[in-house]
C-alpha cells in the first residue's frame, strides 16, 4: 500500500469514529437503512456471482484440461462473494 492509501484510510477511520459515540435507540432511520443495505448488497452478490460463474464457464471452454483448478477457483470465489449477503443479512438482523 502507499502512503497515500493509507492517509487516506487513515482519515476514514477517524470520520467513522463519532458513530460510536451516539446512544443506543438515538435514530429511527437504523431498520430502513439496513432494508435498503441489504437488497444493495443482494444485488450486487447476484451481479458478482453471474460474473464469476460466466467467466469460469469461458475459461473452462478455452481450456479443458485446466477445468479442475478453474472450477475450486470458481467455488471458493462463490463463497467469499456469498459472505458478503450473510455478513449484511447478519448486520441488518442486529439493526432490528
Amino acid at each position: 500500500m502507499t502512503v497515500k492509501n493509507v492517509l487516506l484510510l487513515l482519515a476514514l477511520m477517524l470520520v467513522a469514529t463519532p458513530i460510536f459515540a451516539q446512544t443506543p435507540g438515538g435514530s429511527d432511520m437504523r431498520l430502513p437503512a439496513a432494508y435498503i443495505a441489504m437488497g444493495i448488497a443482494s444485488g450486487l452478490c447476484a451481479l458478482a456471482q453471474g460474473k464469476a460463474v460466466a467467466s469460469a464457464a469461458e475459461a473452462m471452454a478455452r481450456n479443458p484440461a485446466a477445468s479442475a483448478g478453474i472450477r475450486f477457483a470458481l467455488i471458493l470465489g462463490l463463497v467469499l462473494i456469498e459472505s458478503l449477503g450473510l455478513y449484511t443479512l447478519v448486520i441488518t438482523y442486529i439493526a432490528k
